[in-house]
């Protein structure tokens, strides 16, 4: 019988299966960490703990992983399955030193020096009873629960009393033949082995508990010794005529407004509030892409994430799904609006910083919330905040707010040492609580003010919302974006620190388009969109059942196969599993007749289903527009194909925030996708296969909306070329609503004069406008955008743009 299977053990493992409940990271080890089952596996642990053994052994089993109480058998030598680095630590005296440690380790090398063939893997493992990453004035509470190298009698209090907060992390094997090939196998080896898990286990104890939590009061003193908050205080007292004790004191009203005050205690109890409303919202939380946060979180960069904005369920969510991936809550930007008791407390102690609306020239309040910002930075607490400044009422992404983003490149600046990254987040939710709210706003009724009976009519309508997605996109290294656009810019701050450098405003759109242009990247094509996207796509917003699952199917296919980036997710599982699932939301109608089931939108919700074919519009605009030139415009040739698609994406890019990095192969793709679908085929040039015309059809309007905005535009500069902008957005916007009353176009975004504004900035910048040069250019891409349009739609454009000018 083994040391593990004595009467006493197997009783203390009894007990503690009771009081223990464990939090697997990552959730799914075999998948995310791609270990091999076929090679023999090796624990790695901290330290020697026998309730540590317990709790991995109460997991291992459910993921097919072997017991850490079975011992490894090879070449006759039977060794034990988890090496530790360090023994337990006594009551009294010191704990037992780590030579025994080593020996595990130097055997493990001997091992593979001795058979040539054997390949252990070693699997760190780290374990967590709480996560309280502490305070920097801690003292008896500290003492008391002593995580990191507690006793027997401390553990005990700790499984105890936080059992149920039990944290089990798996990290990336490392390969024991690799490092004997290349660094040999004496004992030198295996000591740079132990030092190397050492750093590993610390690392990843910060990124799972954070930074210490700073004293609020002794921050704010903090902050107000600081030169730059010194110096407003000052401008203040001599601007306001009062004294400095007075302007002090309204900046202690600033930061007591401002700042957050994080409880660990307060994210426990939330945690289990937020368990049961996931579970009672949502059938699954998809998440992609967060290992590679981790790792940005274990090589000590800054996070700051940059989602975008659905729904106030934003907050709650990523803070959510970030504890249960083994990393620390973010601090959080959100509006003024959201201080309203009791939410405005609460969110503050779950890590929610406030910020104004508009900081209305107020350099004091600027120097206060800058110093904060600062703070947060230089003590390596990760930061979430919203670019786009609110939540989108469309669905489509809107304009960045470049304010936080150019305090964070400040921030930067000034010198912060480690690497800052930005982390693009795509958030998507087959539901939005709020958006018939939206829609009642863009119809001109106005926005209710925030307030406790919201949040109570929120959870009276709690309900089945099927699925949410978060994914996370490309990370942007602030560093190298600096270097990127200024190569030399630490040259230039360490000659004159305080001159704002003549690039910096362009450098900060530039990245908050990136951002914006990311966060698209990282879209994840729903069920629910990709439905809503082809349904809304035709005549009468209903479909045979048959035809909208062979649409999906196509779908479905050029997505995977052709990926808009790397970084997208598309939905699992087949076409008639899809439509199931959204039948199962009670989004769209099923009905039969004589001749089948027809899929359909509701009427009174068509315009709310816009919202979310517009999360996922911008993956399907190429295919559709590369359909519309096949179909509509009659356009024979790959080459013709680009001309036109090169045409319109300037503009494409700049209302969507497309990042096609090479859209003519992306193009080539598509159409050679379409060719293997057997709705084109290709000799000498490109023929449509009349069985499959319906398909291209369908595909083909998902741009209509889009095409008629630019002929609307280009139709107005062809006759007016020397247009002023304003002019020209007025005059679109009026077009766009004759063209919608007339054709019956009610998608919200059709009528938004933001986007038009968006667009006639695009145009300046392209040179389109008053510009005799591009006079060319405009005919042709009108022609394009009238060709691609029916005629009845056509010929609407055209006879308004002639009434508007007189002609």
């Amino acid at each position: 019988m083994s040391n593990y299977d004595s009467i006493f053990l197997k009783s203390l493992r009894w007990i503690q299966k009771w009081l223990v409940q464990t939090i697997v990271v990552p959730h799914d080890p075999l998948t995310d960490l791609n270990l091999d089952l076929s090679k023999p596996v090796v624990y790695v642990m901290k330290t020697e703990s026998i309730s540590d053994l317990a709790a991995l052994n109460g997991i291992t089993d459910s993921f097919g992983l072997p017991s850490p109480y079975e011992a490894l058998t090879l070449n006759k030598v039977s060794i034990a399955r988890v090496v530790c680095l360090e023994g337990r630590k006594p009551m009294i005296g010191q704990r037992e030193g780590g030579e025994k440690f080593l020996d595990s380790f130097t055997q493990l090398l001997a091992l593979h020096k001795q058979d040539k063939q054997l390949d252990i893997q070693l699997v760190p493992v780290s374990l967590y009873w709480g996560r309280t990453p502490g305070k920097e004035d801690d003292t008896m509470k500290a003492a008391v629960f002593e995580r990191e190298n507690p006793t027997w009698l401390r553990k005990f209090f700790m499984i105890l009393f936080l059992g149920r907060h039990n944290f089990v992390q798996f990290s990336n094997a490392v390969s024991l033949r690799h490092m004997a090939d290349e660094h040999g196998t004496d004992k030198s080896i295996a000591h740079k082995l132990v030092r190397v898990a050492r750093v590993h286990f610390r690392r990843q104890r910060k990124v799972m508990t954070g930074p210490l939590l700073p004293n609020r009061q002794a921050l704010f003193t903090a902050l107000l010794k600081s030169e730059s908050v010194k110096k407003a205080i000052e401008e203040e007292a001599a601007s306001k005529k009062v004294s400095v004790d007075k302007a002090r004191e309204t900046a202690i009203v600033y930061l007591d407004e401002i700042a957050a005050n994080y409880s660990d205690s307060l994210v426990r109890i939330t945690e289990r509030f937020l368990t049961w409303l996931w579970n009672k919202l949502y059938s699954g939380i998809n998440i992609e892409r967060a290992e590679q946060v981790r790792q940005l979180h274990h090589d000590g960069h800054e996070i700051i994430y940059v989602p975008c904005h659905r729904s106030h369920m934003d907050y709650l969510l990523i803070s959510y799904i970030l504890y249960y991936q083994g990393m620390v809550p973010p601090h959080i930007a959100a509006g003024i609006n959201l201080n309203f008791f009791p939410a405005g407390p609460m969110f503050r102690r779950g890590g929610a910083f406030f910020i104004r609306r508009s900081f209305n020239g107020n350099k004091l309040y600027t120097a206060v919330f800058r110093e904060y910002l600062d703070q947060l930075f230089a003590k390596g607490y990760s930061v979430e905040y919203f670019t786009e400044g609110g939540r989108s009422r469309t669905g489509r992404l809107l304009a960045p707010k470049t304010g936080m983003i150019a305090m964070t490149m400040n921030s930067v600046l000034r010198g912060i040492e480690r690497p800052v990254t930005l982390v693009p987040v795509y958030l998507g939710y087959d539901h939005v609580m709020e958006v018939a709210t939206y829609h009642k706003e863009l119809s001109g009724k106005k926005k209710e003010k925030e307030s406790l009976w919201q949040v109570f009519g929120a959870i009276r309508k709690l309900g089945n919302f099927g699925q949410g997605y978060v994914n996370f996109g490309e990370p942007i290294n602030m560093q190298n974006f600096l270097t990127e656009q200024a190569p030399q810019w630490r040259a230039e701050l360490a000659k004159d620190p305080e001159q704002k450098p003549s690039w910096f405003t362009p450098a900060v759109n530039v990245l908050a388009n990136r951002v914006m242009t990311n966060i698209n990247g990282a879209a994840a094509a729903s069920a629910v969109t990709l439905t809503s996207l082809i349904l809304l796509a035709s005549e009468q917003n209903a479909l045979e059942r048959s035809q909208l699952e062979r649409q999906l199917d196509l779908y479905l296919n050029l997505l995977k196969k052709v990926p808009y980036t790397p970084f997208t997710s598309v939905a699992q599982g087949s076409s008639k599993e899809v439509v199931d699932h959204c039948l199962g939301l009670n989004k769209f109608i099923s009905t039969r007749d004589a001749l089948g089931e027809i899929i359909s939108i509701d009427p009174k919700i068509a315009v709310t289903m816009s919202y979310y074919r517009n999360n996922i519009i911008h993956l399907m605009v190429v295919p559709s527009l590369i359909a519309n030139c096949l179909v509509q415009y009659e356009v024979h040739s790959r080459s013709e194909i680009k001309a036109i698609v090169n045409d319109f994406y300037p503009l494409l890019q700049a209302e969507l925030f497309m990042g096609v990095a090479d859209l003519d192969a992306y193009i080539d793709d598509i159409i050679d996708l379409l060719i293997v679908e057997q709705l084109v085929e290709e000799t000498d040039s490109l023929q449509i296969v009349e069985a499959h015309i319906s398909q291209l059809w369908l595909m083909a309007q998902t741009v209509s909306e889009t095409l008629q905005r630019y002929a609307i535009i280009f139709n107005l500069l062809a006759h007016k070329p020397n247009v002023e902008r304003a002019e020209l957005e007025n005059d679109s916007h009026l077009l766009a609503q004759r063209l919608g009353a007339l054709h019956g176009i009610t998608a919200p975004e059709f009528y938004d004069k933001k986007l038009y504004n968006t667009l006639s900035v695009k145009l300046k910048e392209l040179g389109y406008l008053a510009n005799d040069d591009k006079q060319e250019a405009v005919s042709r891409i009108r022609d394009h955008a009238n060709g691609l349009l029916w005629s009845s739609v056509r010929q609407t454009i055209i006879d308004s743009v002639a009434a508007e000018h007189g002609q």
